[in-house]
């Protein structure tokens, strides 16, 4: 009998340099995603777990995934987390977020999830509220609308696609007060579902970064790293994208393996994962956190959280065409790279 990691590792490597034609007259590629990210950034502000405008847009990204034919829901899950005061005195809070989760079946029950969470930062102390980190009016652009954007343009150009793998698109709540809704995911899944997961895809924080970054899970096995982080790689040099993995300057994230984002969750619970996110690796304390160097319009070298930063007005100011080419060379490597694991026309 085959080992799980070789049934994977053959699953993936059978579906390998195999992708279609766009469809005639499709928008130019990121044009979707760019699109949804400034209408979820404007209509759906402070989607702080918990929230109407939470709650909201896990509706609309609902009703985009039915338009286009999915069979889709939202499931509710309950947790809390923690906010500290000035006088260092902790309270839970406790929230009910949302996860919309859209089905795209293929011809064998093994599957591909693309993910990206849908909340944006909620001030979990005393401190955040005087620094205007997050809150209601955080727009999340980079953290994380674009991530959404680049989902549902992937769901969209896939939509009439046949594949012989299943894909999942899941959009989670609660990344911000430490992963909830991916764990709330993970504890749903059955041990066949599992079993059956080729791929975890998580996107992340897309814009801001200095160049895109592709980042395999500590424990996704080297056969799979190269079907999937050196595939995106090697998509993106073809198409004289910008890219690079982590070189591993901080020994607590080894070379070519990604932190602290939802796919963390299920890289932890042995699940391939594949973490698409712009940064930059080394600088700071090159964990991946810094994502620029620091300047007038970053002084702290990111955008994270801040409500000053991380809105439309603010990035096509000082980023200006940013959000656009990102959403384009973001799609220009998923694009393919899901055809061909998913075994798209086959």
């Amino acid at each position: 009998m085959l080992s799980a990691v070789r049934r994977l590792t053959l699953g993936l490597a059978l579906s390998v340099c195999f992708t279609l034609p766009a469809a005639a007259r499709a928008p130019a590629l990121g044009e979707t995603a760019n699109q949804q990210t400034r209408y979820i950034a404007t209509y759906f502000p402070g989607r702080m777990t918990g929230t109407p405008a939470e709650m909201l847009s896990a509706d609309y990204l609902r009703q985009q995934f039915a338009q286009w034919g999915y069979q889709s829901d939202i499931r509710a899950f309950h947790s809390r987390y923690v906010y500290l005061t000035d006088n260092k005195h902790a309270n839970w809070h406790n929230v009910t977020g949302s996860t919309v989760i859209a089905a795209h079946e293929g011809k064998e029950p093994q599957q591909i999830i693309i993910m990206a969470h849908l909340d944006t930062y909620a001030p979990q102390s005393d401190n955040d509220v005087d620094n205007n980190l997050g809150g209601l009016t955080l727009q999340g652009v980079d953290d994380n609308a674009a991530g959404l954007g680049v989902m549902l343009e992937l769901a969209q150009r896939l939509k009439d696609v046949p594949t012989r793998y299943g894909i999942r698109f899941i959009a989670t709540s609660g990344e911000e007060e430490g992963k909830l809704g991916a764990e709330n995911v993970l504890k749903r899944m059955s041990d066949k579902e599992k079993k059956n997961t080729l791929l975890v895809i998580n996107l992340d924080n897309l814009i801001v970064g200095d160049r895109l970054y592709f980042n395999s899970g500590q424990s996704t096995p080297a056969a799979v790293r190269k079907l999937t982080r050196d595939r995106a790689l090697a998509i993106a040099r073809h198409q004289g994208i910008p890219a690079a993995t982590n070189p591993g300057l901080n020994p607590k994230y080894p070379q070519g393996t990604g932190c602290c984002n939802d796919a963390e969750v299920f890289d932890k619970a042995g699940l391939p994962v594949l973490s698409v996110e712009a940064t930059n690796w080394t600088l700071g304390k090159k964990d991946g956190y810094q994502q620029r160097a620091k300047s007038k319009a970053f002084p702290e070298g990111s955008s994270w959280h801040s409500v000053r930063l991380d809105n439309q007005d603010y990035l096509d100011k000082s980023l200006p065409g940013r959000i656009e080419k990102r959403s384009r060379d973001v799609m220009r490597v998923m694009l393919p790279l899901v055809k061909e694991l998913a075994k798209a026309g086959k």
